[in-house]
C-alpha cells in the first residue's frame, strides 16, 4: 500500500480505528502528520472520528496513539508474566523438541528421550570428555554419515528446514561445529530446562541479542537427561579452557586446560623439547609456563617439569587415594576431618551457638515489641526509648553477623563432608589403574599446579605439584625429584671399542672415551685443512704480485715522466680477508696506473 500510495494511486486510507494503523505513537505520527500530507492522501478512523481533513479532530490524536501504544505494552508484560511463570513451573514451550528429545504425547510441555538419536549425543558427550576438541568431534560425527539435526527435525515433520537441503542432498549429513557445540552447551541433556537466551531490550525492538551460557536461565531436573550433570559441568570446563589436545609431534596432552602456574596462574603448555631424541614421545615433551614463553622471565619463570615426571606423579597419586579408599578407612576419616577444618566437638559447639543465638534474636524481638508497647503508652520517654532501641539494634546486627558467620562455617563443613563421600566413592573405580587419559584426568582433577624448581644446599632439585581434586580440592602437595634426561634411554654398545655405556642422546654412537679421541682427530684434522687452505691462498696471492710487477715493468719501459709509488692489493677471497703491502713497485706513469 506504501508502494502505491508513493505512485500516486491511493489518495484515501480507512481503517477501523487508530489502533489498526498502528500502536507505535512514534511512527503512527510519522503517518498522520508528515508522510500522508506529503502524498496528498486523506486518512479516516471510523470508530475514532478521526479524519485529517478535519483539522479539530486531530488535534486529541497524539494522545489515542500513546494511549495505544501503553495497552499493546500492558499485553506485551501480561503475556511475559505468563510465559515467564510457565517456565519457572518447568514447562517445555518450544514449538519442537531439541535434538535427542521428543515431546510428551500426554503433556506436550515435557520432554522425554529420543531412542533413535539419543546414543549421538551421548558418543558427542563421551568424545568430548576424553579431551576431543568440536572440530574432531565433528569429522567424527561427519564419517558415520548420521543426519544432523535440521535434517533430522524436517524428517519428524517440522517445518522451514527443507530449504537447506534443496540443492545438495548430500548437506543433510554434513554437521556444522555450531551444531556440536550447541549440544555441548545445552543443560537440556543434563535434564534441566534451560531458556531466556535472547531477549528483546523491549516490545517495539525486533534484535534479540544473544547471552552467554553463564547468563542463561536454568530450571534444574525437569526430564531426564541423556548425562549426568557431573559429566555436563566437566564438558563446559574443557570447553571454556583454552585446550590444545595434540601438538605437532603427535603427543596428546591429556593434562590440557587442567594444568597451571602455582605463581602466575597461566596454563602450562606442552613443548617438544629441542635436545636429544628419545624412543618414547612423552620423554621429548616438557611442560613450561606460558606467561614465560611468550615474555620471557620479566613476567615469570620457566616451571619447567618433564612429561613423564608428571604423568608418573598423577598417576601415582590417584592409586594412593584409591588404595586408601578401598582399604584404609581410618585415612580416610583423617583427611576428612582435616579437609573439613572442624572436628565434630567444634561443630556441635557451633550447632549449640547456633541455637543460642536464633533464641537471643527472637528475645530482642519481643523486647522491641514491649518497648514499643511502652512508648505508645507514655510509660517510658522518647530519650529512653530512643537509648534503648538503639543499644537492642546495635546487638541485633552484631548477632546476625555472627550468626551467618557460623552458618557459613557449618554449611562448608557439610559440603566438604559430602564431597569427601562423593569424591571417594568416585575414585574407588580407579584402583589398580596403570595408564592416564583425557577421560580419568577430567573426571577427577580441577586443576594442577606446579612450582618452579627449588635447589638445596646439598645439590638436590625438587619441585612442588599441588593437585586439586573434584570435590574435595586440595588436599596436600607433592614433592618430586625431576628425572635427569639422560637417563630414559638404555645403555648401548660403543661401535669403536664395543664398551657398554649409558648414552647421552639417541644418536650416540660412541662411548665417553673414544667420543673423545673422536673429536680430538675431527678437531687435528679440521686445523690442517685450514693451514692447507691459507697456504694455498697465499701462493695465489704470490702469483697475483707476480703478474703485477711484470706489468709495471713493461710500463716503466714505455711511459715518460714517471714517479714512485707504493701498491697496496686486498685479497677478496672468503678464506683469506687481510690487506698485505706486496713491496714497492717500479717507475709507472699515470696512464699506466690507470690501465693497471
Amino acid at each position: 500500500m506504501i508502494k502505491d500510495i508513493e505512485n500516486g494511486l491511493i489518495n484515501c486510507v480507512i481503517t477501523k480505528d487508530l489502533s489498526r494503523l498502528g500502536r507505535n505513537y512514534l511512527d503512527c505520527g510519522l503517518y498522520l502528520e508528515v508522510f500522508f500530507p506529503e502524498h496528498n492522501v486523506r486518512y479516516i478512523a471510523v470508530n475514532d472520528g478521526v479524519d485529517t481533513l478535519n483539522k479539530s479532530a486531530m488535534d486529541i490524536t497524539p494522545f489515542r496513539n500513546i494511549l495505544n501504544e501503553m495497552y499493546s505494552a500492558d499485553v506485551s508484560v501480561k503475556i511475559k508474566s505468563a510465559y515467564r511463570a510457565r517456565f519457572q513451573q518447568g514447562k517445555f514451550m518450544g514449538t519442537y523438541a531439541p535434538y535427542g528429545y521428543i515431546k510428551d504425547p500426554a503433556d506436550h510441555n515435557h520432554l522425554l528421550i529420543d531412542d533413535k538419536v539419543a546414543h549421538v549425543v551421548r558418543e558427542i558427550f563421551d568424545l568430548a570428555l576424553a579431551g576431543n576438541g568440536i572440530s574432531k568431534i565433528r569429522k567424527h560425527i561427519n564419517k558415520q554419515h548420521v543426519l544432523r539435526p535440521a535434517a533430522y527435525a524436517a524428517e519428524q515433520g517440522a517445518a522451514g528446514y527443507e530449504r537447506y537441503f534443496e540443492d545438495n542432498e548430500e548437506n543433510r549429513y554434513i554437521w556444522s561445529e555450531n551444531s556440536v557445540r550447541g549440544i555441548l552447551r545445552s543443560p537440556i541433556y543434563a535434564g534441566n530446562l534451560a531458556g531466556y537466551k535472547r531477549i528483546a531490550a523491549n516490545m517495539k525492538s525486533k534484535k534479540r541479542p544473544s547471552k552467554l551460557p553463564e547468563e542463561w536461565e536454568v530450571i534444574p531436573d525437569t526430564h531426564e537427561g541423556i548425562v549426568t550433570q557431573e559429566e555436563f559441568d566437566t564438558v563446559q570446563q574443557l570447553i571454556t579452557s583454552r585446550r590444545l589436545p595434540e601438538n605437532k609431534g603427535g603427543f596428546e596432552n591429556i593434562f590440557a586446560g587442567v594444568i597451571k602456574c602455582a605463581d602466575c596462574g597461566y596454563a602450562l603448555r606442552a613443548m617438544s623439547a629441542n635436545r636429544r631424541k628419545r624412543p618414547d614421545i612423552i620423554d621429548c615433551v616438557q611442560y613450561t609456563c606460558n606467561n614465560y614463553g611468550r615474555y620471557g622471565n620479566v613476567m615469570c619463570t620457566a616451571h619447567a617439569i618433564e612429561a613423564r615426571d608428571l604423568f608418573n606423579a598423577v598417576l601415582a597419586d590417584i592409586n594412593r587415594f584409591a588404595d586408601m579408599a578401598v582399604n584404609d578407612e581410618r585415612a580416610v576419616r583423617a583427611i576428612e576431618k582435616r579437609l573439613t577444618e572442624t572436628d565434630q566437638s567444634k561443630a556441635k559447639a557451633m550447632e549449640k551457638e547456633q541455637k543460642k543465638l536464633n533464641k537471643r534474636l527472637a528475645e530482642l524481638d519481643r523486647l522491641f515489641s514491649s518497648l514499643y508497647e511502652d512508648k505508645v503508652m507514655e510509660r517510658i520517654t522518647e530519650r529512653n526509648f530512643e537509648m534503648m532501641s538503639g543499644k537492642y539494634q546495635k546487638e541485633q546486627l552484631e548477632i546476625k553477623a555472627r550468626l551467618k558467620e557460623v552458618t557459613e562455617t557449618l554449611n562448608e563443613s557439610y559440603e566438604k563432608s559430602q564431597g569427601i563421600r562423593d569424591f571417594l566413592s568416585l575414585i574407588r573405580n580407579y584402583q589398580g589403574l596403570k595408564e592416564l587419559d583425557a577421560t580419568v584426568v577430567n573426571a577427577l582433577i580441577d586443576k594442577i599446579l606446579v612450582s618452579e624448581r627449588e635447589k638445596s644446599a646439598d645439590g638436590t632439585v625438587k619441585q612442588e605439584i599441588k593437585i586439586y581434586y573434584k570435590f574435595i580440592g586440595f588436599v596436600g602437595e607433592l614433592h618430586i625429584t625431576p628425572t635427569k634426561r639422560w637417563t630414559a634411554l638404555p645403555a648401548k654398545h660403543c661401535t669403536v671399542c664395543g664398551v657398554e655405556y649409558v648414552p647421552g642422546s639417541g644418536i650416540s654412537k660412541y662411548c665417553p672415551a673414544c667420543a673423545k679421541k673422536i673429536q680430538r682427530e675431527k678437531s687435528n684434522e679440521s686445523k690442517r685443512r685450514s693451514r692447507e687452505q691459507k697456504r694455498m691462498a697465499c701462493i695465489e696471492l704470490s702469483a697475483k704480485n707476480d703478474r703485477l710487477i711484470w706489468s709495471s715493468k713493461r710500463a716503466v719501459s714505455l711511459g715518460k715522466g714517471t714517479r714512485m709509488t707504493r701498491f697496496r692489493f686486498t685479497d677478496t677471497s672468503p678464506k683469506i680477508r687481510s690487506t698485505r703491502t706486496c713491496g714497492r713497485s717500479w717507475r709507472t706513469s699515470r696512464s699506466s696506473s690507470a690501465r693497471l
